[in-house]
C-alpha cells in the first residue's frame, strides 16, 4: 500500500505576508525598470523634451502604486516608519500629480524633469529588487552596496530636480499659488534633510551588521 505524501504545513500570516511582498516589489521594480528604460532610450534619441510624452503617464502611476508602502506600514507589514513613509510617497505624489502634471508646459520639457525620473527609477530598481531577495533570504553582496550607497549621489540629483520643478511651476502658475509653491521649497529643506539623515544612518546599521558577519566568519575559520 502507498504511503500517503505528507501534508504541506498550513501557510501562516507569516508566510502570506512574504508572499504578498515579495510579488508586490517584484511588479514594481518591473516598473521602474519600464521608467529607466524609457528614460535612457528616449534621452539620446528624441532629447529630454520628449520624455514626459514617452514615459510622464506611466511614471505617474508607477508612482502612485506606492500609496500602498503607506499602508503596508501603517498595518505593520514591513518595519519603515510611518511617517517617513508618508513624507517620501506623498512628496513624490505631489510633485507627479500637483506640479509636473498640472503644469506640464513649465516642466515637461525640462532636462531636469529628466535628470528626477533617472534618478527615481535608478533608486528604486535597486530598492525593490533589494527587498524581493531580500525576502527570499539571499541577497547578494554587490546588491547590498549599491542599495546603499547610490542615495550618496542619486538622492541629491533627485531633490534638486524635484526643487528645480516647482520653482518652474511656481513661476507660471502665478499668484496665489506662486507663493504657495515658494512655501513648498521651503519644506523642502528640512524634509529632505530628514530623509537624507535617515537613509545614511539606515546605511550605518546595514553596513555595521555586514562588517560583524565578515568578522565572525573569519574567526570561524
Amino acid at each position: 500500500m502507498a504511503q500517503e505524501r505528507p501534508k504541506p504545513p498550513p501557510l501562516t500570516r507569516s508566510d502570506v505576508a512574504k508572499e504578498y511582498l515579495s510579488a508586490y516589489n517584484a511588479v514594481c521594480a518591473l516598473l521602474w525598470f519600464s521608467v529607466l528604460g524609457r528614460v535612457v532610450l528616449l534621452v539620446p534619441i528624441t532629447g529630454a523634451e520628449s520624455v514626459y510624452e514617452g514615459a510622464g503617464e506611466f511614471t505617474k502611476w508607477a508612482q502612485t502604486v506606492a500609496v500602498l508602502e503607506i499602508v503596508h506600514s501603517a498595518f505593520g507589514l514591513v518595519r519603515s516608519p510611518l511617517l517617513t513613509t508618508f513624507m517620501q510617497v506623498a512628496s513624490r505624489l505631489l510633485i507627479v500629480w500637483g506640479v509636473v502634471n498640472q503644469f506640464p508646459a513649465a516642466t515637461s520639457t525640462s532636462p531636469f524633469y529628466s535628470s528626477m525620473l533617472l534618478a527615481w527609477s535608478a533608486t528604486e530598481v535597486v530598492r525593490y529588487s533589494y527587498f524581493v531577495l531580500n525576502l527570499r533570504g539571499s541577497v547578494p553582496g554587490f546588491m547590498t552596496w549599491l542599495r546603499y550607497n547610490m542615495f550618496y549621489v542619486l538622492y541629491p540629483v533627485g531633490i534638486s530636480s524635484e526643487a528645480v520643478l516647482v520653482w518652474k511651476a511656481s513661476e507660471a502658475a502665478g499668484e496665489p499659488w506662486k507663493w504657495m509653491g515658494w512655501g513648498l521649497l521651503g519644506i523642502y529643506v528640512p524634509g529632505s534633510y530628514i530623509l537624507y539623515t535617515y537613509m545614511i544612518a539606515q546605511r550605518k546599521k546595514v553596513m555595521k551588521g555586514k562588517q560583524t558577519e565578515r568578522r565572525n566568519r573569519a574567526v570561524t575559520h
